[in-house]
């Protein structure tokens, strides 16, 4: 069938891409922003008004800044460290209640669904939720960070459709080979459903990277402070003297300080920025698979 292109098909489409790349540039600039600033001279970005549309006097000094202070790179391994121990026990954990949540067969099934959504409206509130926390010993540790928020009820819904969609036929003939439920998860459903757990990958750790809240309830000790929190630090409580090695704030430090936050930004988010693309064509199709039955 051939597709006749008249003048208003043109105009729509002309009219789409348009607006779809002002629409891609305004969400682009920020970042590009934030980019061109980093490498910036800090007297010239000062005294430069309006767009920044390239480097203003290319300078890598801010980048060498932030890797040169040790709050960066241990802010780096304890986010690294909550980001891998946290996304391997929500994944597990998620899928295992998705999987106890998508049997046909479970008692109750509606009501426990239930009693699963009643906890995405409604909690203790946070000073409970503190002392919960604090009385089972994970003041001051990387535990606080990633053990109480393991598992999300909304990823679990999404998985449990995901699991549900599966033929019932694959589980039972395991069954009759004489395996068990963890089997019939780990090794039967899991395997099936990759692109819904690159979906809980991506969810998940997008969460604990960007976690900076919790570390700063629970966490006392600066060594333990996660990538976020140091970013919040300098960003809101204007700390750029500690990310100069506690150097006399002189001219040159000054100038720094002014880029240094916004290297501090890009060294945040490209981590998380570059995994997006290979996680993307998953993330897409897991989501239409955990969104739709069927």
């Amino acid at each position: 069938m051939v597709v006749k292109h008249t003048l208003a098909n043109r105009i729509f489409d002309a009219a789409n891409i348009i607006i779809l790349c002002v629409l891609g540039l305004l969400c682009l600039y920020p970042v590009m922003h934030v980019l061109f600033s980093s490498l910036s001279d800090g007297n010239l970005l000062m005294a430069h008004k309006g767009l920044v549309l390239s480097p203003i006097g290319f300078s890598t000094d801010s980048y060498r800044a932030v890797f040169k202070n040790s709050a960066v790179l241990l802010g780096y391994r304890n986010t690294l460290i909550v980001l891998v121990a946290g996304v391997t026990l929500s994944i597990v954990l998620t899928s295992m209640g998705a999987y106890f949540a998508s049997r046909k067969g479970l008692y109750f099934k509606k009501h426990i669904t239930l009693l699963f959504i009643f906890t995405m409206f409604f909690s203790g509130g946070l000073i409970p939720f503190y002392l919960t926390v604090s009385s089972m010993g994970f003041m001051d540790t990387l535990f606080a960070l990633f053990i109480p928020y393991s598992v999300s009820v909304f990823n679990m819904i999404i998985m449990r459709t995901a699991f549900e969609a599966i033929p019932d036929s694959l589980e039972e003939s395991a069954k009759i080979d004489g395996a068990h439920d963890f089997t019939v998860l780990f090794k039967i459903i899991l395997p099936l459903s990759m692109p819904v757990i690159a979906v809980m990958l991506l969810y998940y750790g997008v969460q604990y990277w960007n976690s900076w809240f919790p570390a700063m309830i629970f966490i006392n000790d600066v060594k333990l402070y996660p990538l976020q929190l140091i970013l919040r630090n300098i960003l809101i409580d204007q700390q750029v003297a500690s990310m100069l090695s506690g150097a006399a704030m002189s001219d040159e430090n000054i100038s720094v300080a002014q880029t240094v936050k916004y290297a501090t930004i890009m060294v945040a988010t490209v981590p998380i920025l570059c995994v997006y693309p290979f996680l993307q064509k998953y993330f897409v199709k897991g989501v239409l698979i955990g969104a739709v039955k069927g």
